[in-house]
């Protein structure tokens, strides 16, 4: 599986394990091996930007995902379909997250970068059943990965 991580912001993050995560959250969620996914860091001027074209609301957010051929898990590719898609993390909105929190910023990396990815697999939390779904697999992959290692 294709995972490409690329640091476009000024803070350093854990991107070995960041990319080991995503490819942990991939064999999970038993997604085709075949499929690829980019993980970007920004900086919030570049966040905001995005926020804004996309979403329509101002100031800069923690993560996007931007699915590209609407691949789930357990599906089987087809020859045109290969990029479950992107993941852009702002780790400055990351940093402050993490700090309200009370748990470390790479933790906080962690649980944007799966958030971001179930985001790509169709998963959402417009509701509250979807919001326990996500969030409760969100962390069963961190915790499974985190015991993995």
């Amino acid at each position: 599986m294709p995972i490409l991580f690329d640091n476009a912001s000024s803070i350093a993050c854990p991107d070995g394990e960041l990319l080991d995560l995503a490819s942990f959250a991939f064999e999970y969620m038993k997604m085709d091996a075949q499929a690829e996914l980019s993980i970007l860091a920004v900086d919030e001027v570049e966040m905001e930007r995005l926020h804004v074209e996309w979403m329509g609301e101002p100031g800069p957010t923690d993560v996007l995902s931007f699915p590209i051929d609407e691949l789930r898990p357990h599906q089987e590719l087809k020859p045109d379909q290969v990029t479950l898609g992107d993941v852009v993390i702002c780790p400055a909105v990351a940093g402050k997250q993490a700090e309200s929190a009370g748990h470390s910023f790479e933790d906080e990396m962690y649980i944007l970068l799966v958030h971001g990815i179930l985001h790509l697999m169709g998963f959402d939390h417009v509701d509250e059943r979807e919001e326990a779904e996500m969030f409760g697999l969100q962390r069963s992959i961190i915790s499974a990965w985190e015991e993995k290692r």
